[in-house]
């Protein structure tokens, strides 16, 4: 189950991150960036995720195999 756009906002928050008008994917990718890792988040269709430790992977994944 995708997680709601709150509680996205909430992870954005903690990670000092401000979400302001974002949508989700603006707002994951900016969260990624916090974390230090590649903004990729829906980026890339089609192709294989080697961001094995990323939190957002399973989502990402998930939403492309329902195309």
């Amino acid at each position: 189950m995708k997680m709601r756009i709150q509680e996205i906002r909430e992870i954005a928050g903690k990670m000092g991150v401000k979400a302001g008008e974002m949508n989700r994917i603006e707002l994951i990718r900016a969260i990624q960036r916090a974390e230090g890792n590649a903004d990729c988040y829906a980026a890339r269709q089609g192709h294989e995720c080697d961001q094995m430790n990323c939190y957002w992977r399973k989502d990402c994944i998930g939403a492309f195999s329902k195309q």
